[in-house]
């Protein structure tokens, strides 16, 4: 990180100056290298997740538990993005909720290391809440390092920053991965917490680099608020806690009793937050007929992410018991698969920014529903091509691991596809009165897509088997064919936006 740092300028904060990083305000090095060691533990912890659940040596669940596990743990993440920037739009502030946060995940990560399942799941729940908490404030600081949105150094900025996120999400694999499958499963969660450990001294030893913004309430609870707000959460919590209560003492308890309606919750939410924006009286005819658009990306979002993060888990899963794992005849562990998205995701996605640049100079370039309908047959493909390494499995051979990456190469081809174009549209189409909410919206399809597949494992469904991957595969191709086939309705409620 040292070498990065300049000193031509006598300015702060501006390009070559002794505060700057790549170029950049020297705040940006402190968010960078908190979000980098903090997707670290995250995706090291993840990849981990649904090997260590089928595991003899780990818990030993069923094939459906597992998924349901990991899909119910991502979707919650996502979900509590909204209350996590809740948080830091009315009670801490963006610097002080990222700072809960990271503690609140490192505590995760510790109790997960602890070798008994009861605490398992509550390490799980406390990474979750910290996990919704930071991903809601930390792009709001990187913002604040810039001069409005008008600052000719914010895009760059934010794509050094989404770098951090790549590189933590390439190393912890390889890192957390090897030894919690080599060595010890608790070791390799407790190297997931010393992962946030770093990144949580990084971000409390530079946070004096913050904007002075960063450490501001927004819009302060006023005192009635508070206490509303806390009744309203202890009734809540004095509910669950009755019925929870009720439910154990009487013998009936499984963990179905949790997952079921944290999964309700992952398919109701997103659907009333809609609705509510949908209906507001406030929005005029334009950003009414925009909302009415945007719910056709939104639901081809939630497809989309209900395939792609399988990869995680129906994918792993299958990886484990029915794939060569080897390259040149050497052995390498299961979680390495997590590794070849984020890698991908560096090399791809210069090639298709000025991909995209060209064709627009050209005059060439895709629509907005063309392309969304492309991640969704990108998707689609792959869990075709899936089908192949079903097959040669149900002949009783292990299948070559070219197959598998294969399958999150056309997965990351379709993300490129979709996910940026989704993140800019949703800004793009969103009501004046509800700008700075779209974004948790936007990060609802992820919920609704990953607490479908929570429904289906939870009742049974084993997603690898070749008729369900099979059905699935046709339901994104079908979706994103339908997206393009309706490309004029849907264009025309989207007014000028492209």
């Amino acid at each position: 990180m040292a070498s990065s740092l300049t000193k031509e300028s006598p300015t702060p904060g501006t390009p070559g100056s002794p505060r700057s990083f790549f170029g950049h305000p020297r705040g940006l090095a402190t968010l960078f290298m908190t979000e980098m060691w903090e997707r670290f533990s995250y995706y090291g912890m993840r990849a981990l997740l649904p090997l260590y659940l089928i595991a003899p040596s780990g818990l030993h669940l069923s094939v459906p538990a597992a998924t349901a596990i990991g899909s119910v743990y991502v979707s919650l993440v996502y979900l509590l993005a909204l209350p996590g920037g809740w948080f830091g739009d009315r009670v801490w502030g963006p610097r002080r909720t990222v700072a809960v946060a990271g503690g609140v995940i490192m505590l995760g990560h510790l109790t997960l290391a602890l070798p008994t399942a009861g605490t398992f799941y509550a390490g799980l729940g406390l990474v979750a809440i910290g996990s919704g908490l930071l991903k809601a404030n930390i792009s709001t600081m990187v913002g604040h390092l810039y001069d409005g949105p008008d600052d000719p150094r914010r895009d760059g900025g934010f794509t050094v920053f989404y770098m951090g996120i790549n590189l933590g999400a390439f190393a912890a694999p390889l890192v957390i991965g090897t030894i919690g499958e080599k060595v010890n499963w608790h070791l390799g969660f407790a190297l997931a917490a010393l992962g946030m450990a770093l990144g949580l001294a990084q971000f409390l030893l530079g946070s004096r680099h913050l904007d002075a913004r960063s450490s501001v309430v927004p819009t302060p609870l006023s005192v009635a608020e508070k206490s509303a707000t806390l009744r309203r959460a202890a009734i809540w919590a004095g509910v669950a806690a009755v019925f929870y209560a009720f439910v154990g003492f009487s013998g009936h308890y499984t963990l179905n009793w949790v997952m079921v309606p944290l999964i309700l919750l992952g398919l109701i939410v997103p659907v009333v937050v809609l609705a509510r924006i949908k209906r507001d009286q406030d929005l005029n005819e334009s950003e009414q007929r925009s909302m009415s658009a945007y719910i056709w990306f939104f639901v081809a979002a939630a497809v989309f992410w209900m395939i792609y993060d399988q990869g995680a888990t129906t994918l792993s899963i299958f990886a484990d018991g029915n794939a060569e794992n080897t390259v040149l005849g050497w052995e390498f562990p299961v979680s390495w698969y997590q590794s070849v998205n984020p890698v991908l995701i560096m090399a791809l996605a210069p090639v298709f920014a000025w991909f995209w640049l060209a064709l627009n100079r050209r005059g060439k370039e895709p629509s907005t529903i063309v392309k969304f309908s492309s991640g969704l047959v990108l998707v689609g493909v792959s869990f075709f091509l899936f089908l192949a390494p079903l097959s040669i499995a149900g002949d009783g051979h292990k299948a070559a691991a070219m197959w598998i990456v294969a399958i999150y190469f056309i997965q990351t081809v379709g993300e490129l596809t979709l996910s940026p174009v989704g993140l800019s549209v949703t800004t793009k189409m969103a009501p004046a009165k509800y700008a700075s909410q779209m974004m948790g919206v936007w990060f609802l399809a992820v919920t609704a897509g990953d607490a479908t597949t929570g429904l289906l494992s939870v009742a049974g469904v084993n997603l690898d088997r070749m008729g369900v991957v099979a059905l699935e595969a046709v339901l994104a191709v079908a979706a994103g064919a339908a997206v393009w086939a309706y490309r004029g309705r849907v264009k025309s409620l989207m007014g000028n936006v492209n």
